[in-house]
């Protein structure tokens, strides 16, 4: 294995057993926002792009996503909303934008979140556009309402799209102390309580041109809507992944009565290792069809449903303490089966 690889896992794994694992429980339980993790991914040099094909990071950052996602998924949510506005940012043709920002993104002293849910919908015919443009003197101003955008906090910034009219929409960055936008703090779901989520309210926010990612947003999400899904997938695959471990674990509970149980952890294994493969091919072929990326992403949403209740009912009575790790990753599962696209949204885009 090529050594830098294993200095990259040992910094990785290094992170998660004093930054991560200590606060799962918080996380899950009380809300907490894992933001020195993140950032101190970007400080260890794990986003760098620096002398490497895209290629080459996509693939390493897919696999701190996994890695992430089999201790936490929430944090590992997070990550992947951080890891979205750097696509943005590495794809802009706005060299001022990619020039001041890029190398904060990549080093951790800048964070970021992906306000897309709600564009990604109306580009499928699911919603209408929440927010509004109006080009001004050096930029544009923008006016709505998004109900919840993750990764969020001081020293953050966020992609969002507005439509200017009915056949123009612009994408832009947007920082969280900008004037004119209110946050409120989103803490009531089932789960991912912890990934600093917020419902924003723009009035007549002001961009400047600066952090225009693209005046053509319709052509801008065609180019990255296949590294922005793909970039989810790690998350089904680490918590199933979790999920077969800790089902492993407990496979000789009750003088061995699980092996009776329908659902077993090597049919499991098989079918994760499988869609973990046909991804990595599949990017590594450098064929992004952000169709096949979207199958790969439904059937691993329906696997770690899959997991995740056969991890309940493998750990038995253990598991239904609210603060158990099946539990936990119950709820983290529900919230990849309804991460945009859902799955409801993927099987309407693959039958079209």
């Amino acid at each position: 294995m090529n050594n830098s690889i294993v200095d990259k896992k040992e910094v990785l794994d290094a992170l998660i057993e004093q930054e991560l694992k200590p606060y799962v429980k918080q996380i899950d339980v009380d809300a907490f926002y894992a933001e020195t993790f993140l950032r101190k991914l970007g400080e260890s040099g794990l986003f760098s792009s620096v002398g490497r094909t895209k290629n080459e990071v996509l693939l390493d950052e897919l696999a701190i996503v996994s890695t992430t996602a089999k201790t936490c998924m929430t944090t590992a949510f997070c990550l992947w909303c951080h890891l979205a506005a750097l696509t943005y940012v590495r794809n802009t043709d706005n060299e001022q934008l990619r020039a001041e920002l890029l190398a904060q993104l990549e080093n951790g002293s800048l964070l970021g979140g992906t306000g897309l849910s709600n564009p990604m919908k109306f580009y499928v015919g699911l919603e209408n556009l929440h927010l509004k443009a109006e080009r001004v003197d050096g930029g544009y101003t923008i006016s709505g309402v998004l109900p919840s955008i993750s990764n969020l906090g001081k020293e953050h910034i966020f992609g969002v799209i507005a439509g200017l009219n009915d056949d123009e929409r612009i994408m832009c960055l947007v920082a969280c102390d900008s004037k004119g936008l209110s946050l409120k703090e989103r803490n009531d779901y089932l789960g991912l309580n912890g990934s600093a989520t917020y419902a924003c309210v723009f009035k007549q926010v002001f961009v400047p041109d600066s952090r225009v990612i693209s005046e053509d947003a319709d052509t801008f999400v065609e180019k990255v809507r296949p590294v922005f899904m793909a970039y989810q997938i790690p998350l089904g695959l680490g918590v199933t992944a979790a999920s077969i471990h800790s089902i492993e674990k407990v496979y000789q509970k009750q003088n061995g009565c699980n092996q009776f149980l329908q659902t077993q952890p090597t049919k499991l294994k098989e079918a994760n290792e499988d869609y973990e493969k046909k991804l990595v091919t599949l990017l590594e072929s450098e064929q992004w069809d952000w169709k096949a990326i979207a199958k790969i992403r439904l059937d691993s949403a329906y696997l770690t449903l899959d997991a995740v209740q056969a991890a309940m009912l493998h750990h038995g009575s253990a598991a239904y303490l609210n603060t158990s790790a099946p539990a936990r990753r119950l709820r983290e599962a529900y919230f990849y089966a309804n991460l945009t696209p859902t799955i409801k949204h993927l099987e309407k885009v693959l039958c079209s």
